[in-house]
């Protein structure tokens, strides 16, 4: 048994790499009946946001598991796997563990402190629980992952004044035009990260902002909300000649724009045109790039912003680590437990048969016992059976947790000295 993580992220791979890797939650759907069908995975997690695409996996082989694993993300991705190593980090264990306590609590985020990887995370744990493809051990693994956390942001400030990949757009798009008054914005897409950009779209002074969505009601619901225009995907080129900047986050698979659509909407533009792609796959063709009047920043742009309030949320990193070091203490401590939990059944499944036995015997002993006498006979050989039974099965489940390299001693001593492995154990 032992947990296996492989993954990349921003900063192993770059955003063409990440979106081909990337799944959304059809894709996770779609690929969990072909993780399901892998006799090596005993479970898996998937992680997969713009920044990172990581699968957890519980295995009795971590290396064949591995094995599987890389052949499963080279086959949906098409990169072959020769091409796609270099990109992959591999962990095992409890770097594997500290890797994901890490990534929730924010301090392995393209902008340091950030907290909507916390929802992220608890989306791929109920993913996973949907999909039916997890286990006992890394349900346990994401449940204690979501408590670090909660217990980060509690405990600590380092998602204090934290620069979001919504707030990087637009303070990029205000360092580029140096005001956003009276600038025409076509927002693409209506989720979180849209309504978020939006807002701060506002915030900063813009009063007229074009939101396009697939689904035209959700871009019905945002412009209601923010005082927009929600835009028809179909009538999305007469839109882009009045426009002066375009802040894409959708989840299309294929980008949305690129040259050819520029140029057949205004052939003759000459004025300049911001596009901030934080999408990933990415909504815009790298292609616009060749026209003159065109500025596209993506994703990974962002991530080079300069973060002001990064160096007092460093600070807080340091309480972070002692936190995530107490979640990977408990986790283990769980986690080596589960070692003596067979021993513990034997032993209480042996004393059971004993107790039973003489239970009927002492019954036997007395001429037609009443009701009372017979409870008062249960109740004492229970009551001897729980004491007894107390103070080693807390012992062992403490020895395994502090004592993890010593553990199969004591339960080969256990199951020597009471015979529990022996199928024909006489009881006298």
């Amino acid at each position: 048994m032992a947990i296996l993580l492989t993954g990349l992220n921003y900063k192993t791979a770059p955003v063409e790499v990440r979106e081909k890797v990337s799944l959304s939650r059809p894709q996770i759907e779609k690929i969990s009946e072909r993780v399901r069908g892998i006799e090596a995975f005993s479970g898996c997690t998937i992680l997969s946001t713009c920044n990172r695409t990581e699968f957890y996996i519980n295995a009795d082989s971590p290396f064949v598991a591995q094995e599987k694993l890389i052949a499963l993300i080279s086959d949906y991705s098409h990169i072959p796997e020769r091409e796609l190593a270099p990109y992959l980090y591999i962990k095992f264990n409890k770097n594997a563990v500290r890797h994901l306590f890490t990534v929730v609590a924010g301090m392995d985020s393209m902008i340091l402190g950030e907290s909507q990887i916390q929802g992220q995370v608890q989306d791929a744990y109920e993913y996973a629980l949907n999909y039916n493809i997890s286990d006992n051990i890394l349900n346990t693994l994401f449940m204690s992952a979501l408590t670090v956390g909660k217990r980060v942001r509690t405990e600590t400030q380092i998602d204090r004044h934290t620069l979001s990949v919504s707030v990087a757009a637009v303070e990029m798009a205000k360092a580029f035009y140096g005001s956003l008054e009276d600038r025409k914005v076509l927002v693409l897409g209506a989720g979180e990260t849209s309504e978020l950009t939006s807002r701060y779209l506002i915030s900063n002074g813009i009063s007229s902002i074009m939101v396009a969505n697939r689904t035209f009601e959700r871009a019905e619901w945002l412009a209601n909300e923010i005082g927009g225009q929600a835009v028809n995907f179909k009538t999305l080129g007469e839109h882009l000649p009045d426009t002066d900047l375009i802040i894409t986050s959708t989840a299309s698979p294929v980008p949305i724009i690129d040259k050819a659509t520029l140029i057949e909407a205004q052939p003759d533009r000459e004025r300049p045109l911001l596009m901030i792609d934080i999408a990933v796959p990415r909504d815009i063709n790298p292609d616009v790039n060749a026209l003159d009047y065109v500025t596209l920043y993506d994703i990974d742009d962002l991530a080079r912003k300069t973060d002001e309030n990064l160096a007092a949320r460093q600070r807080e990193v340091v309480k972070a680590k002692k936190i995530v070091d107490d979640e990977i203490e408990d986790f283990y401590f769980w986690m080596d437990s589960l070692w003596v939990v067979p021993t513990i059944v034997k032993m209480r499944d042996q004393i059971a048969k004993i107790k039973e036995s003489e239970i009927e015997r002492a019954l036997n002993r007395i001429d037609n016992p009443s009701e009372r006498e017979k409870r008062i006979i249960e109740q004492l050989a229970n009551s001897i059976v729980n004491r007894w039974l107390h103070r080693p099965i807390i012992n062992m489940k403490a020895l395994a947790g502090k004592r993890a390299d010593k553990i199969d001693c004591y339960v080969n001593a256990i199951n020597d000295l009471w015979g529990l492995d022996k199928n024909d154990q006489k009881d006298n």
